[in-house]
């Protein structure tokens, strides 16, 4: 693709639009050249920060006009590498887009702009007693704005759903600088194309999100947690299908390998953990709700499955800390994994019951092409992580031979009727794997839906396709 350079009069531009939040200073550039995405690393010639959608909307307007590509930003925790400025251009962060504009506690909605920190709006809610249930492992920094972005999932999803389940309706900015909502803020909504949830996961690759209407629920008030050590990982997988047919949907089903778990007690030194020899996999399984008897009944058909598994002693969560103590472990497996090791992280999913056999998977080809892997994820969602960790293996083949491997990987996630990305996205780093996914027709489609949306191609180069 043949982008437009910025030049002098494009900074001088940007600069009386954006008085004080026009940047093109190295370190700036250098800060937003990265995501969480493995290694890579691509820099942007400037940086805008608007705090209007008027603002987006000049920006974009200018870009389209005068073939200059634009990236946006969010919270830049993204593993698919969604926000990397591939071509250079303009880095559009919506960092100051940041506030809650309005709780309807009377329709149970949320209005609020894509810069509020996921977490933060999720503590605002639940102090009003209010709940917005995608939790990502990075709630505590990504920005909603991405995880629409992205169509986000986390540990809730099992029972709760995810992202596209809560929007409602978008305020977005297309990429030639038309300001549109794409739907109205009611349940139902039967009227034309379904604009809002094809912004939904789009990656910024359709528009610019600058206002985000939410559905909301009542928060539970009791929630039950415990840990289950298996001596077979693959039996730990097995059990969670087991679990949904006694009759329980758990808000929280996730399974961590051993080495996930070992790897990651060391940066929280204050969970309590025996992980012994023969424990070869872990499930954390969370009910909650509004009644406890009714979840001390959901928690015996639990343990009435899993007495059928050989399994160690089960840990109960006994206090508020200890709970939080684990979610914590948990959500930090992916950063424990990282500091470990240099490693490719997928995002692999299949139909729940296929679960066990996604795992076999993943260790067989291994085996072959002589790689190890720690994987963990959504278990409940049929999503497992699988992190591909370098070790040894020589630059040639993780450069270049991997690529096979993974393909692999995905061609058998397709054939038990899964796809290769159940929340991170596709972005830069599984592009190539598409076609696996999608035969020719569905690209084609996906491809001129891009272009009536973008006509130049301006807006996030490079991503999905």
């Amino acid at each position: 693709m043949n982008f437009h350079k910025i030049t002098d009069r494009d900074l001088s531009y940007f600069e009386q639009l954006l008085p004080g939040n026009c940047f093109a200073q190295a370190e700036v550039l250098e800060a937003y050249a990265h995501d969480e995405t493995e290694d890579l690393h691509f820099m942007p010639e400037v940086v805008l920060k608007p705090s209007t959608t008027e603002e987006v909307s000049a920006i974009l307007k200018y870009c389209h006009e005068h073939g200059i590509c634009v990236t946006p930003a969010g919270g830049r925790t993204g593993l698919s590498g969604g926000m990397l400025p591939v071509f250079g251009g303009v880095i559009m962060s919506m960092e100051k887009f940041n506030r809650i504009l309005d709780i309807d506690e009377r329709n149970h909605q949320v209005t609020t702009e894509p810069g509020v920190i996921t977490q933060v709006l999720q503590n605002t809610l639940k102090e009003r007693g209010l709940m917005y249930p995608p939790d990502p492992s990075s709630k505590g920094s990504c920005f909603i704005g991405g995880n629409v972005s992205e169509n986000s999932g986390g540990p809730k999803a099992v029972k709760y759903g995810v992202t596209k389940d809560y929007v409602l309706n978008l305020e977005v900015v297309l990429p030639t600088g038309e300001i549109i909502w794409t739907g109205a803020n009611v349940l139902k909504n039967a009227t034309g194309y379904n604009l809002t949830q094809l912004m939904v996961g789009s990656e910024g690759t359709l528009g610019v999100i600058t206002k985000i209407v939410l559905r909301l629920i009542q928060h539970p008030t009791q929630d039950l947690l415990m840990l289950v050590p298996f001596f077979d990982a693959q039996k730990a997988c097995e059990a969670v299908a087991q679990i949904f047919q006694a009759g329980v949907t758990p808000s929280g089903l996730e399974f961590m390998e051993r080495d996930a778990i070992l790897w990651t007690l060391p940066y929280e030194p204050d969970t309590v953990i025996e992980v012994k020899d023969n424990h070869q996999a872990h499930l954390l399984i969370e009910v909650d709700g509004f009644d406890q008897e009714i979840l001390m009944k959901e928690c015996e058909k639990i343990m009435e499955v899993l007495a059928g598994f050989d399994t160690d002693e089960i840990l109960f969560a006994e206090s508020q800390a200890q709970k939080e103590q684990l979610w914590k472990l948990r959500r930090k497996v992916g950063e424990a994994v990282k500091s470990h090791s240099i490693y490719k992280e997928e995002d692999t999913v299949v139909p729940r019951y296929e679960l066990p056999k996604l795992l076999a998977l993943v260790k067989a080809v291994g085996k072959k092409y002589g790689f190890t892997s720690v994987c963990y994820g959504h278990a409940g969602d049929g999503n497992l992580h699988v992190n591909i960790i370098k070790g040894d293996l020589t630059d040639e083949f993780w450069n270049e031979g991997l690529s096979v491997a993974i393909a692999e990987i995905f061609e058998g996630v397709v054939k038990l009727g899964g796809t290769i990305s159940g929340e991170h996205g596709i972005g830069l780093v599984q592009r190539q794997y598409m076609p696996i996914a999608f035969p020719g027709v569905q690209l084609d489609l996906m491809r001129a839906i891009k272009r009536a949306f973008d006509p130049k191609g301006i807006l996030n180069p490079g991503k999905i396709f």
